[in-house]
């Protein structure tokens, strides 16, 4: 089954400022989750997940009902916990968004 892979608002606004050997690292990883999703590292639960590149970190949401693929943040490792907690807060709002794409 190949995933649909969608991204946040705050992460299309955060390409825009990202170094062009980061984007192309992001496109690899969309074509790599589309056909297996849960190839980055389990945060608390299998459906988070996050792809590490140097030194910063892609997390992105599973949804496997929905066939699709929420790309959430790339940050550093700074932000992870504030970023972790943030996303587990608002999982309902993003399956909401999911589920009218």
């Amino acid at each position: 089954m190949t995933f649909g892979v969608y991204e946040t608002e705050t992460l299309i606004r955060l390409r825009k400022k990202m170094e062009k050997h980061e984007i192309e690292w992001m496109e690899k990883v969309k074509r790599e989750i589309k056909e297996n999703p849960f190839t980055g590292k389990p945060l608390q639960v299998p459906w988070f997940r996050e792809k590490k590149f140097e030194g910063k970190r892609l997390y992105y949401l599973i949804y496997e009902n929905l066939g699709k693929i929420l790309l959430v943040r790339f940050a550093g490792k700074k932000e992870q916990q504030e970023i972790i907690n943030f996303i587990l807060k608002n999982k309902k709002e993003f399956e909401k968004e999911m589920a009218k794409i």
